[in-house]
């Protein structure tokens, strides 16, 4: 279990919460371990979830994968990593998810969202995909559910120029339900996930797959990113990239200290 994922049982809703907020709720490892270990026993026969909940910590969502966590991860094998067991739960899991974005909600705190039943967001939600900008590919199936929901060029957009979009954007493109003020958030997604959990189970599991469609077909896109992902996170292209990415941060925390 990681400290820095809160995971907490309101009845039947299982409350998934990042809160590493020095880091932007940044995740690295442990907390994908923890996630997907949530993930697995909610989905355990018996277990009495009937809806599990993410949301973030403070106004914030996540920032993403932790770069430096990345960058570790380049010399090791990426099909055995924590994010890519992490991601090929989400998209297996059997429960419903709701998703209650505040804030930012960048890279996987975006592509999360692809997986979940129910989405909100606050006005203050900004959603990005920058894997591109970082030499690498996106990821969670995101290049197969994408273009399917907005269709190529919006999706193009999205992944390749990796263009931000905001709450009102995400309902206007189906990509969430509702924009909910901040502090109604919690309170409004935990009631919708507690509605779904009510429901009769075999029928809400039944009618989330039809709905769903080919589930085949998300895992085989899944696992296509995750070859090319571990390729380019290999490459210097993308190391170059990453490089950069701290330098620029490096550059800007001084001189927001010199400030």
């Amino acid at each position: 279990m990681s400290e820095f994922i809160g995971i907490e049982d309101h009845g039947p809703v299982r409350a998934i919460t990042i809160r590493r907020l020095e880091k932007k709720n940044a995740i690295i490892g442990p907390m994908y371990d923890a996630m997907r270990e949530a993930l697995v026993s909610a989905d355990a026969e018996g277990s009495g979830i009937g809806a599990v909940l993410f949301s973030g910590s403070a106004g914030v969502f996540t920032a993403g994968n932790d770069l430096a966590d990345f960058l570790a991860m380049a010399g090791g094998p990426f099909s055995e990593s924590p994010p890519l067991r992490f991601i090929r739960q989400l998209a297996r899991t059997r429960t419903p998810m709701v998703a209650a974005v505040d804030g930012i909600a960048v890279g996987i705190g975006t592509t999360l969202t692809l997986h979940c039943d129910l989405v909100y967001a606050s006005p203050s939600a900004r959603f990005r995909m920058p894997f591109v900008e970082l030499g690498l590919v996106p990821e969670a199936a995101s290049s197969y559910l994408l273009p399917r929901r907005v269709g190529h060029l919006r999706a193009t957009e999205m992944l390749i120029l990796s263009e931000a979009y905001d709450a009102d954007t995400a309902v206007g493109l189906g990509l969430a339900n509702a924009v909910i003020p901040a502090d109604m958030l919690a309170e409004h997604a935990l009631a919708q996930a507690r509605r779904l959990a009510a429901l009769p189970r075999g029928a809400v599991a039944a009618t989330r797959r039809l709905i769903r469609g080919d589930q085949a077909a998300v895992e085989a896109a899944l696992e296509a990113e995750a070859v090319a992902f571990d390729a380019q996170l290999r490459s210097e292209e993308a190391q170059g990239a990453l490089r950069a990415f701290f330098a620029r941060g490096a550059a800007k925390a001084k001189t927001d200290t010199a400030a």
